[in-house]
């Protein structure tokens, strides 16, 4: 039989990226005790107010469908949010969306096809390659170096532009890396957009999960207000995933373009989850603030544990819900090192080559479970580098 080329063009791109994951979820199903830091999923309850409010609208009959923009309520709301970072911001400029994934394939869809090229920082967000190949245009990576803190330097932009180039994906704070932009460093970026006519596409998702300084954005730079679109949701900072509630926000032409492509695909999302985003956007609940402070100190008590093993290299993060670790010093790839800790000590972590060439060495680990477990997770991935970490003079 016959099928579409996407489907060989997301072949391995999808939940394969994942194995690891799903491998420690079938362990667990079979009574294996198993640390998981595989996700990043919050491990508090969305506020009880924002729950209230949807169970309320969905009583008050607010589960009819709905349009292809967005429910008045949350649109409203978003229109604010970003009204307060830049002047001029309208309903025309907002979209609504199932999540941030969703949000971010349909813009992809908008911008870029066959022939063209996308930027991107390597390491990246393990479905950002799927989402630039589903359009048919061609990933092109951007280094992203331990030694800048994993920021993406103009220089390194520039040098890796083609032709074919037409959008920068950026996302800061950033997924696997907990990299934070400065204004500095996106003014930069941004020069080098507007000098080969890139739009740039950033993922904000972990925008009120920074631990320390101040978040910066592409779209508060009205420099760059003509080619920049943001996508974001609740997911992370309402600690509310499976609400799946997310939007883009970005010039009125583009969002009024894309509307057509978004209709096409969903028509509308669900008004009670609508009515329950535009509260969370309205009122300080608490749980992101909440959430800085516990991820925060969870990184550092990774950081400082990790630190004292043979041939780990913590990098704490300057936001997000993740720490990456350098196990190149004991001899194994990261997928060899976190496959080895899941078989042999029980403990799941993302392996780095699941976000690209630049993270080979890496592991990744959530911040999302308890202290205790930190401790032992610690104790047991200490364990393992010591049995694997060679003397210097053994690896040559």
């Amino acid at each position: 039989m016959r099928y579409a080329s996407i489907t060989d063009r997301l072949a391995n791109l999808g939940s394969e990226k994942w194995a690891i994951h799903a491998a420690a979820r079938r362990m667990a199903a079979e009574g294996r005790p198993i640390i998981e830091l595989t996700i990043g999923e919050p491990d508090v309850p969305p506020d009880a107010t924002l729950l209230a409010e949807a169970v309320r609208s969905m009583h008050a009959g607010r589960y009819r469908y709905s349009n292809g923009r967005g429910e008045p309520s949350v649109v409203d709301a978003l229109v604010r949010k970003y009204a307060g970072r830049r002047a001029g911001v309208t309903a025309e400029n907002v979209l609504c969306f199932p999540g941030t994934q969703t949000a971010l394939f349909a813009v992809m869809l908008g911008l870029v096809e066959a022939g063209d090229a996308v930027l991107v920082g390597d390491p990246l967000y393990a479905t950002y390659e799927g989402v630039i190949r589903a359009t048919g245009a061609e990933r092109i990576a951007v280094p992203l170096r331990p030694e800048n803190g994993f920021h993406m330097q103009a220089a390194d932009l520039e040098a890796a532009i083609t032709p074919q180039c037409r959008v920068l994906l950026l996302n800061t704070p950033h997924n696997p890396t907990g990299a934070v932009l400065t204004a500095e460093e996106i003014a930069a970026l941004g020069a080098v957009c507007r000098k080969h006519d890139l739009w740039i596409v950033c993922d904000e998702v972990y925008e009120q999960l920074v631990f320390g300084g101040t978040f910066a954005s592409p779209f508060d730079d009205p420099a760059l207000a003509e080619r920049t679109v943001v996508v974001s949701s609740i997911s992370k900072s309402h600690a509310a995933p499976g609400f799946r509630s997310g939007w883009a926000v970005g010039p009125a032409e583009f969002c009024t373009r894309l509307l057509s492509v978004s209709e096409t695909m969903l028509f509308g999302g669900q008004p009670f989850i609508a009515d329950m985003t535009a509260l969370a956007l309205d009122t300080q609940v608490g749980t992101a603030a909440a959430m800085r402070e516990s991820y925060g100190a969870r990184a550092a008590r990774f950081a400082a544990a990790l630190s004292r093993a043979p041939g780990l290299a913590p990098l704490p993060p300057e936001a997000g819900m993740f720490i990456l670790v350098d196990v190149s010093g004991t001899g194994m790839s990261g997928e060899d090192f976190a496959w080895a800790l899941l078989n042999e000590e029980g403990v799941a972590v993302m392996p780095g080559s699941s976000f690209g060439e630049e993270a080979e060495g890496f592991i990744r680990l959530s911040l999302t479970v308890p202290d205790a477990h930190i401790d032992e997770a610690c104790r047991r991935i200490a364990a393992l580098a010591a049995r694997s970490t060679l003397p210097k003079e053994r690896r040559a």
